[in-house]
């Protein structure tokens, strides 16, 4: 009840500010509201290489606004703080812009009613869905009615979704209580850095350059699915000390853990040169590149290392408990493209037979990344701002 009355007392503050700055006029501008850069940052870069004439603004998460500033070279504005200056310079960007991209679900939208000429799109920060979200997200039969209400409008208010498969709409339809008219089949931006091999080998260069001691192995990276009430009590589930008695010779074992999450495992000296935790390292796309094995469960990472044909182990340890309260989009063994293990000692076994179908890993990449070709940030631009318009800000700057 409490959490209901803050809620709605947000809501009605941030949308008495926002129909005040209503009164000022509309402006040539793009508004990114962020929560995960890999999908904002190509896109805005996209837009900076055609020189489309209006102007960039990033209101960011505090948990990604660093990495945004350095990527994209702008100040950014964190979003949903308790900075009153940046709260107002937030809401009269989103009152005042022609553009609103965002990544996630944000309440604020349920508050608000952009100007008949603003086009807000979605671009959701995963390629794909093995967890159910929105209105089949199991965990909302215990919100309110009114809570459902406002899930309701900031969903209606979403004037495009992207996607980079008919998997995906579906999904969004679904999920989202969509048409199919909102959904847009461009290709999603962040899989466009999978396709760029410059920018690949940059990375992988630097990685190894930083982490030297990661170069002479294999490496095993494993990133678990966030659970809410592991934030205080979290308990690793693979079996470390049996890893590194039958890994240690050939492999290292990366941890992708939730930064949040604060390791209870004594990472013993025993284990030095095998295991090393990388939860704090900032984009996980680039951790894929030198990944021969993913061990993960229900997250969405798998979407985009399928775009490397590399073989994935799936270890969901509480699959009956997390299928009944949170929900998934199928039957767990057909959304997955590779072996299903629930306990830790299968999984060197596995890794050492190293018996993996590749032509599953290919046709579940087809399936989930059909529109994404590489050309992805390049096509959203087009359907964004018209060939036309690329065309005349091309011959500006020529």
């Amino acid at each position: 009840m409490l959490r209901e009355l803050v809620i709605e007392l947000y809501l009605f503050m941030f949308k008495c500010i926002f129909n005040f700055l209503k009164v000022f006029r509309l402006q040539d501008k793009v508004t990114f509201v962020v929560s995960f850069p890999q999908n904002s940052v190509p896109l805005y870069k996209e837009m900076t290489q055609h020189n489309i004439p209006v102007e960039a603004v990033f209101l960011s998460k505090t948990s990604c606004a660093d990495v945004l500033e350095k990527q994209t070279g702008h100040n950014v504005i964190c979003f949903e703080t308790s900075n009153v200056i940046d709260m107002l310079r937030s809401i009269y960007h989103l009152a005042t812009s022609k553009h609103v991209v965002i990544d996630n679900y944000f309440g604020f939208l349920a508050a608000i009613q952009f100007k008949p000429e603003v086009k807000c799109v979605q671009l959701w920060h995963a390629v794909g869905a093995i967890k159910t979200f929105g209105f089949k997200d199991k965990s909302i039969k215990h919100r309110s009615e009114r809570a459902r209400e406002r899930f309701e409008k900031v969903y209606n208010k979403f004037d495009k979704v992207v996607v980079g498969s008919e998997a995906l709409a579906h999904i969004f339809m679904e999920a989202f209580h969509l048409p199919a008219d909102k959904i847009l089949r461009t290709g999603v931006p962040r899989t466009d850095f999978f396709y760029d091999v410059l920018s690949k080998q940059k990375v992988v260069t630097a990685l190894y350059k930083k982490h030297p001691e990661l170069t002479d192995k294999k490496v095993i990276l494993y990133a678990p699915t966030y659970r809410d009430q592991e934030l205080n009590g979290f308990k690793l589930k693979l079996d470390i000390e049996d890893m590194y008695k039958q890994l240690k010779d050939d492999y290292v074992l990366l941890l992708k853990l939730h930064p949040a999450i604060k390791l209870s495992l004594a990472l013993d000296n025993k284990f030095d040169g095998f295991v090393y935790d990388f939860s704090g390292y900032p984009d996980i796309n680039e951790l894929l590149l030198i990944t021969d094995v993913l061990i993960t469960d229900y997250s969405s990472i798998p979407y985009e290392f399928s775009l490397l044909n590399k073989p994935m182990i799936f270890f969901p340890y509480d699959l009956e408990e997390y299928t009944r309260d949170r929900g998934l989009w199928g039957s767990y063994h057909e959304l997955v493209p590779g072996p299903v293990v629930y306990d830790s000692s299968d999984i060197p076994r596995i890794i050492k037979q190293n018996k993996f179908d590749y032509n599953r890993i290919q046709e579940y990449c087809n399936k989930w990344n059909f529109y994404s070709k590489g050309n992805s940030s390049e096509n959203l631009v087009n359907t964004m701002f018209g060939k036309e318009v690329l065309t005349v800000a091309q011959e500006a700057h020529n």
